[in-house]
């Protein structure tokens, strides 16, 4: 049986600001970074001591000093950033093992957008950093997984990088018209009224990152378009940042249809989460389907989020997690049930495939047999079937 070594460093912090940005009040993120990392960390004057085994003592060390640089270099960092940065030094933030010896600052550092008012925009993460690259080196990219992983609001962000660069024209951002479990009914209004609630995510996500009066010049010369898939057919858009959102309520005609309409300098980015199909029951996904086409495509990147990358409020990923864990143990369920129906029943060639073919073959089957009964001597000039042939009787 092997002993975990323990090991004990010193780290000095020459200016007093950053290093109380690094703690945070009452030193709350120190005590982040120590339960995140499973080391004892512990401040002093300018001075933090580090005891740990060499893994952990390690991955606090690395966050400390990359997180103490970002801070002198003015970088803002929320608590739950710090969590995410100790994360991705550990080499699992999203599920990654490949992220190990990726800095934080490559990450955090990567600003796509700055707005007026509110945060810069930059990757939370080993799997939004990698999504991000895909974007930029992909001309048509899918992002999967669960809500709150950012896939859309990262796709926008990199749309209105693109278009304040004047490396595109336009932005036109889509999502099919589907009501999730609900059935609103009549929508009073004009067109744009109409289907205004379906597109209000991405309302939001420009709201927070354009200023209203630029915003409402680019609606309203059409720079930026916001519309129900349905108006997508017969284009062909150029010089275009193409958004897909909510993709797996697409079929795989819409999908088609969608991913036809690219011209030249464009590029298309899908985000969906494949679990929270509102779909007809036995609809199979178009995001499904595409993913399983254009494997192997080149120019095509296809990015997986896990509930690992959810930065929305903690309780999101647990609840993620909590219904994965339901719609699976259903699903085992479900196929034993019919493995063993289908034990039970072997079915050959002949067998009904569903009810209409069940319907349809006993039309075609004769009455069972009645039980054989006396027979009577034949009446004379009585001739069998045989005899009487295909004529009338």
């Amino acid at each position: 049986m092997t002993t975990k070594s323990t090991r004990r460093e010193k780290l000095s912090f020459d200016d007093p600001q950053a290093l109380q940005a690094l703690c945070g009040s009452n030193n709350a993120r120190l005590k982040l970074i120590e339960r995140t990392a499973g080391a004892q960390v512990h401040l002093r004057g300018n001075e933090v001591t580090i005891e740990g085994d060499d893994a952990a003592a390690e991955t606090a060390r690395a966050a400390l000093e990359q997180l103490y640089d970002l801070a002198l270099a003015g970088k803002a960092l929320s608590s739950d950033d710090v969590v995410r940065a100790v994360k991705l030094l550990q080499g699992d933030a999203g599920g990654n093992p490949g992220a190990a010896g990726v800095s934080i600052r490559s990450v955090f550092g990567d600003t796509i957008l700055t707005p007026r008012a509110g945060r810069p925009i930059a990757p939370k993460g080993a799997a939004q950093k990698a999504y991000v690259d895909l974007v930029r080196s992909n001309d048509i990219v899918f992002a999967v997984g669960p809500a709150g992983t950012g896939k859309t609001y990262l796709a926008v962000a990199l749309a209105v990088r693109a278009l304040l660069d004047k490396q595109i024209r336009r932005i036109i951002l889509t999502r099919p018209a589907i009501e999730a479990g609900e059935r609103l009914g009549f929508l009073p209004g004009t067109l744009e009224e109409k289907i205004d609630p379906y597109l209000r995510p991405l309302y939001d996500a420009l709201h927070d990152m354009i200023e209203a009066d630029k915003l409402e010049r680019f609606l309203s010369d059409d720079t930026i378009e916001i519309a129900p898939l349905a108006y997508m057919r017969g284009r062909t858009l150029s010089g275009s940042f193409i958004i897909l959102d909510e993709a797996q309520n697409t079929t795989p005609e819409q999908m088609k249809m969608f991913l036809t309409r690219m011209g030249f300098d464009s590029k298309a980015v899908i985000t969906g989460d494949a679990t929270q199909t509102d779909l007809p029951r036995g609809q199979k996904s178009g995001l499904r389907d595409a993913i399983e086409l254009v494997a192997g495509i080149r120019g095509i990147g296809t990015v997986q989020f896990t509930d690992q990358d959810v930065v929305r409020h903690p309780l999101v990923a647990a609840l993620i997690r909590a219904y994965d864990q339901r719609d699976r143990a259903r699903f085992d369920a479900r196929e034993a049930r019919d493995a063993a129906e289908g034990r039970a029943e072997p079915r050959d060639a002949r067998e009904p495939r569903n009810a209409s073919d069940a319907r349809d073959r006993a039309d075609d089957r004769p009455p069972p047999e009645a039980p054989a009964a006396p027979e009577a001597p034949a009446a004379p000039g009585d001739g069998s079937a045989t005899e009487r042939g295909s004529g009338s009787p």
